[in-house]
């Protein structure tokens, strides 16, 4: 996570929208820095589970997003927070149901994530990049609180907010920007199927990935 998704939480949450509330947390693996301990040391949630689909650092479950709702039921949670996630996922029209689904009306949904003009980071996936206005067309259903770009690079952040009487917005028409493809598109697209030399560029950038992290990890030992 980067300062500024950080300093987004500080900035415009307080310690009691956490306080003995059931918090979600989709993406949760500790990589570049986590809200997590910032969440628990200064407030008292009456629950915080962690999942991504890996083990590791402030895991607690490794289960999908696609999966959540059905694993912990729907409307369960007070608060799901999304940091650097959505533009990893493959199906991302799959995962935000599930992640509206698994809120409770009246709670509250926190996403960070990427804007076009940030690099392919994808190892071992990326594909999607999120604008203001997607944003704001795919969270129609929901109250903006807060919607604003990142400042340290192209992103956006929002917290939004589950209305009583929701009903679900129909996402099938949202054409988002493909990083795998370099244009915006309407259906995912698997990186196995795009065009020979942007396979090329990012299959470059993925060994550059693997090479930084590996000589990050060696550095920590």
């Amino acid at each position: 996570m980067l300062k500024s998704g950080l300093e987004f939480f500080i900035e415009n949450m307080k310690t009691e929208d956490f306080k003995a509330k059931r918090i979600l947390e989709i993406g949760s693996k500790n990589v570049n820095g986590s809200i997590r301990p910032l969440i628990q040391n200064f407030s008292t949630p009456k629950e915080y589970i962690g999942v991504d689909v890996s083990s590791g650092n402030m895991v607690d479950l490794v289960l999908p997003v696609e999966k959540i709702a059905i694993h912990f039921g729907v409307e369960s949670f007070d608060l799901l927070i999304s940091t650097e996630l959505l533009e990893h996922v493959e199906d991302w029209r799959v995962a935000i149901q599930a992640m509206k689904a698994t809120v409770k009306r009246g709670g509250y949904i926190a996403i960070t994530t990427r804007s076009k003009g940030f690099g392919y980071h994808g190892y071992p996936f990326d594909f999607w990049r999120y604008e203001i206005e997607d944003i704001k067309k795919i969270f129609s259903d929901f109250e903006i609180i807060v919607l604003k770009k990142d400042y340290e690079a192209p992103g956006v952040f929002l917290i939004a907010k589950k209305p009583e009487n929701y009903v679900s917005a129909d996402l099938s028409d949202i054409a988002l920007y493909s990083i795998v493809l370099g244009k915006n598109i309407k259906n995912s697209v698997n990186i196995e199927k795009m065009p020979f030399k942007r396979k090329f560029v990012i299959k470059i950038f993925e060994i550059g990935y693997i090479i930084k992290s590996k000589t990050v990890a060696a550095a920590k030992i």
